[in-house]
């Protein structure tokens, strides 16, 4: 069995890790705050001072991190992965970064005789917790097959998309869609609300026909109760948007709708919600 790495112990880093150390996986995690490592270390995962160290020592090294500045620094940063990576390792970055980064990573982890996947997934908390993401797969596909038991525990399904580039576009689509989604519930419910509709009702037409949804149906009631304990953070969700349409831009594809959700979310990031969870996109359209 594969020795495995897991840099990044976030909402979901965390949930991920720890379901490959219950599978019974040799784990050791890496996290800039060291004191997230500490329930991962008593389930009984290794833990390392640098991603240097975790690439050193394992075979398959997975990042799971916030933003395309994070996967830069964890790879080409001082004691990064790039300089612990031997002939023949696996390198694989789940975090969710535009496509041009992935090839950036790619193309340094190839040049040293590894081997490179960016592998972003779809799912918030509850299905990392669960072990239900959905994983985007593009890259090396020796890796992606020597992967499968690992992404197996992760997920409940994995696409290979061909090259590197193609999963993480994949992944700003998918999520370019969800935001569009958040901001219509929430400007469905605030105008039914103003029309004296009731709430749970809308919901409730919404769920019956054809525009029933997961999404819809878990944030909605949050919406209606002002909850945003975090399982997908707002910021997260506006760098999303935001590389989204950085690549409507590069591909000349117009993203009028996808714009406009990043200007929604961007403001609600900037009135202090970014740490709150999507739902919290409610509170700057009411």
């Amino acid at each position: 069995m594969a020795t495995v790495g897991f840099l990044g112990l976030g909402i979901m880093g965390h949930a991920m890790a720890a379901n490959l150390v219950k599978a019974g996986f040799d784990v050791t995690v890496w996290n800039r705050t060291a004191s997230k490592c500490a329930t991962l270390v008593a389930a009984g995962a290794k833990q390392a001072a640098t991603p240097r160290e975790v690439a050193e020592s394992c075979d398959i090294t997975i990042a799971m991190l916030a933003d395309p500045a994070a996967s830069r620094e964890a790879c080409f940063g001082k004691d990064g992965v790039l300089a612990g990576l031997a002939q023949g390792r696996g390198y694989i970055d789940m975090s969710t970064v535009d496509d041009d980064t992935a090839r950036e990573i790619a193309e340094a982890v190839t040049a040293k005789g590894a081997r490179f996947l960016e592998a972003p997934v779809s799912g918030t908390k509850k299905p990392a917790e669960d072990g239900t993401l959905v994983i985007l797969a593009g890259g090396d596909r020796s890796l992606y097959d020597e992967a499968g038991p690992l992404f197996d525990k992760l997920g409940k399904k994995r696409v290979f998309l061909g090259n590197v580039g193609q999963g993480a576009r994949m992944k700003l689509v998918v999520n370019m869609i969800m935001g569009q989604m958040m901001v219509a519930l929430s400007e469905g419910l605030a105008l039914g609300l103003k029309g004296d509709l009731d709430g749970e009702q809308i919901l409730d037409v919404l769920e019956a026909g054809a525009m029933a949804c997961p999404i819809f149906k878990g944030k909605g009631p949050m919406l209606l109760r002002g909850d945003a304990t975090t399982s997908f953070p707002l910021k997260h969700m506006q760098k999303d948007l935001r590389l989204a349409v950085a690549l409507s831009e590069q591909l000349g594809q117009s993203l009028q709708g996808g714009s406009t959700a990043n200007e929604i979310f961007k403001r609600a990031n900037i009135a202090g919600h970014g740490d709150a969870d999507i739902a919290a996109v409610y509170r700057v359209v009411q």
